[in-house]
């Protein structure tokens, strides 16, 4: 078969993103190659104009609609797309020139209908940007599961940076309108229905991450509420590790209590853990300073994840709670 693709990209009021991201495109090897498609999901901020200036350069189809979503935009962007094969990506990413024709040639040789690559953090990121980073995709913190397990048959890829054949779309309709959660739900359905899931190594995007500590701590906790609902709609996808930073906050707790109470050296377990963190977040980093805030970013991570994972398990696992009457915050309507 051949392959013919489409970038579908959603956008919710963030025209300076795409522009940065476009721009990543001027120099991307084979831009020839691949439509974009824009889906500009009810801003206030449109990116029309951003979208016109780039025309001349890249194949751009633009369009714009009532808010409904992330995963509902990614559909409408695939209806309309020329292309066979789709390569979703947020926002706030960037590309790296070799990142297409890694895809490319790495489909020609070994194609499965739907793929997934890892994220990375741009030189030019802000410290705050890296440590988030690290705390995302380092393997001592979440086992490299955003991109760092080159597993073929039960990689779940995500919407970051994510491909899907036409024929897998059409055969599980895409994405839900759960936020967030959408891409490891569509990753489980497609698995379902019989197709293959892999990852491609060196296929990443740098990914930037826009946030502040304050809204990092909403995007974890919400993580947190959303996987038990992915584990009542996949039970076969739930796994004991979704329980470590649950985990990590009693063992956080009970090393302060033990040493306040019995011996100073039961904080020793946390404090090396932290310190295998700092060393290897500074050296990957090149920096003290994003390796101190790399274990800010773990706590922020592991309570706001572990506490909202905890809460959602005990209403949707053991109270048989409605998720979308629970949580109505995770779902579009």
């Amino acid at each position: 078969m051949q392959l013919s693709f489409s970038f579908i990209i959603p956008v919710y009021n963030r025209p300076d993103e795409i522009r940065e991201l476009l721009e990543s495109f001027l120099k991307v090897e084979g831009n020839s190659q691949f439509e974009i498609v824009i889906v500009e999901d009810g801003s206030s901020l449109s990116s029309e104009n951003v979208v016109n200036e780039f025309k001349p350069a890249l194949q751009i189809s633009y369009f714009s609609k009532p808010n409904s979503g992330p995963g509902d935009s990614r559909n409408f962007g695939m209806r309309y797309a020329k292309g066979n094969y789709f390569i979703i990506l947020d926002s706030d990413c960037l590309l790296p020139p070799h990142y297409f024709l890694t895809v490319s040639n790495f489909l020609t040789y070994k194609y499965t209908d739907c793929y997934g690559g890892a994220d990375a953090a741009h030189d030019s990121f802000s410290p705050l940007q890296k440590a988030i980073n690290y705390s995302m995709t380092s393997f001592l913190t979440t086992g490299g599961i955003r991109g760092k397990v080159k597993s073929i048959q039960k990689f779940e890829p995500r919407s970051f940076n994510m491909g899907i054949s036409k024929k897998a779309f059409e055969a599980t309709q895409g994405f839900s309108k759960i936020h967030p959660g959408e891409d490891p739900d569509l990753s489980q359905r497609i698995i379902k229905g019989g197709f293959k899931t892999q990852f491609i190594p060196n296929a990443y995007v740098y990914h930037k991450r826009r946030i502040s500590w304050n809204k990092f701590y909403t995007q974890v906790k919400k993580f947190g509420l959303v996987r038990p609902i992915l584990n009542k709609w996949h039970p076969k996808s739930e796994k004991i590790t979704f329980w470590l930073p649950t985990l990590f906050i009693f063992f956080v707790l009970l090393s302060i209590l033990f040493s306040a109470l019995v011996n100073i050296l039961f904080l020793a377990p946390l404090i090396l853990y932290l310190f295998f963190i700092l060393v290897d977040s500074s050296i990957r980093n090149k920096s003290i300073y994003v390796g101190v805030l790399s274990l800010i970013a773990v706590f922020v991570q592991f309570f706001g994840y572990g506490l909202a994972f905890l809460k959602s398990t005990f209403y949707i696992k053991y109270l048989k709670k409605n998720p979308k009457q629970q949580f109505p915050q995770l779902f579009f309507d």
